[in-house]
């Protein structure tokens, strides 16, 4: 299929074509093209006769992928017969990495972000957030934080909302805003620094091995990457003289680990809002958007048009695969996907999810595990 560039396409009046996302369910929710409509590859390959029919028949038709192969190979789609296609130069990364904007509008859209945290989702981001922080003690007199960032929308924002509350002023703490480049390539290294810098946010950036450490690993290489870029995150911020690091897990990363442990693993178990490390003495790890819904950080990244890669290694552009956690995109999904058709059924299942392992009842387990040791309910029986 014939591609066609940022530059060009920006030239195209916006009625004269129609963009559309194939890629997966779990990458479009870290952000799509303005504009876009989503037909999955999947959907096209089976026949979308009837989506590709609702686009007006004189628009031509402007696929994106991740980074531009998979849309380009797709023109001898039967869906597509007759229609005016072409590919995006790029694809998503592409878009942004073509947007990095100019100073003059990065201080506006520091300015917007940090005005729709405090008044536009004040509610749904800076209230939960500061829940969490008070509810599970997460910030104590004297802390020194690493805020650790991916430069994904989770850790951004959650770099705004520790600013946020810092100004607030009712506990004396420090923040370090923490950058690990394992090896990016110098575009997408280029990105996360251009975003910190529009938010304001500024970062301390380190350097470690990691991509090139499990670049040959066939097996699980994003759960050995996540681990490990772990280990080097609590080294460095105890290097730094941090007791705390902070990382952007949210409520729904929270009740999927639940459903996925008990579906997966056998077990059941959730995602701690704060652990005490087990391999660097006084550290702890925190999870201050423990509270936060990820659709609440989904609409403020969209309200004030920020874009962010979902992963910026250099061998997972073309990889759908991998989890800020170390865990599948494709067994998260699948979970997501469960928890929507069980909440049409019952509107209160994602509250439920998260309240039952804190309404555990031992007088009711046949077994359970503490600190290493099983213990069975014929012990005290």
């Amino acid at each position: 299929m014939e591609e066609i560039s940022i530059e060009k396409l920006r030239e195209l009046p916006k009625d004269s074509y129609q963009l559309i996302d194939i890629r997966d369910e779990g990458l479009i929710l870290y952000g799509m093209i303005p504009g876009a409509a989503h037909i999955s590859l999947e959907e096209l390959e089976e026949g979308a006769e009837e989506k590709i029919a609702s686009i007006a028949a004189d628009k031509t038709l402007i696929f994106y992928c991740e980074i531009g192969r998979k849309s380009r190979e797709i023109d001898d789609l039967p869906c597509l017969a007759g229609r005016h296609c072409l590919s995006l130069e790029g694809g998503y990364v592409g878009y942004i990495r073509a947007g990095i904007s100019s100073e003059e509008d990065q201080q506006e859209k520091q300015k917007k972000a940090e005005e729709s945290i405090r008044k536009k989702y004040h509610k749904q981001l800076f209230t939960p957030f500061a829940k969490a922080c008070k509810t599970y003690e997460l910030i104590n007199e004297g802390d020194h934080i690493a805020v650790c960032i991916s430069g994904g929308k989770d850790s951004m924002l959650m770099a705004k909302l520790f600013q946020e509350i810092q100004r607030h002023k009712k506990v004396n703490f420090d923040l370090t805003f923490l950058v690990m480049d394992p090896g990016y390539n110098e575009a997408n290294r280029k990105l996360i620094e251009s975003n910190a810098k529009a938010l304001g946010i500024p970062i301390t950036i380190f350097e470690s091995d990691i991509f090139d450490a499990v670049d040959t690993i066939e097996k699980s290489p994003c759960y050995l990457c996540a681990r490990m870029r772990r280990g080097y995150l609590y080294s460095k911020a105890k290097e730094l003289g941090c007791n705390k690091i902070a990382l952007g897990h949210h409520y729904d990363d929270v009740i999927e680990t639940i459903l996925m442990g008990m579906l997966y693993g056998a077990q059941v178990q959730t995602m701690m809002p704060k652990l005490h490390s087990t391999n660097f003495e006084g550290m702890e790890l925190i999870r201050p958007l423990y509270l936060v819904r990820e659709s609440d950080i989904c609409a403020w990244r969209d309200y004030n048009e920020l874009h962010f890669l979902q992963c910026a290694c250099h061998f997972t552009d073309t990889c759908t695969t991998c989890h800020e956690d170390g865990t599948t995109s494709s067994k998260r999904l699948e979970t997501k996907k469960l928890i929507a058709q069980l909440k049409e059924i019952n509107p209160f299942v994602e509250a439920n999810i998260f309240k039952s392992v804190e309404n555990v009842n031992l007088a009711t387990v046949i077994a359970y595990k503490k600190d290493g040791v099983k213990h069975y309910f014929t012990e005290e029986y």
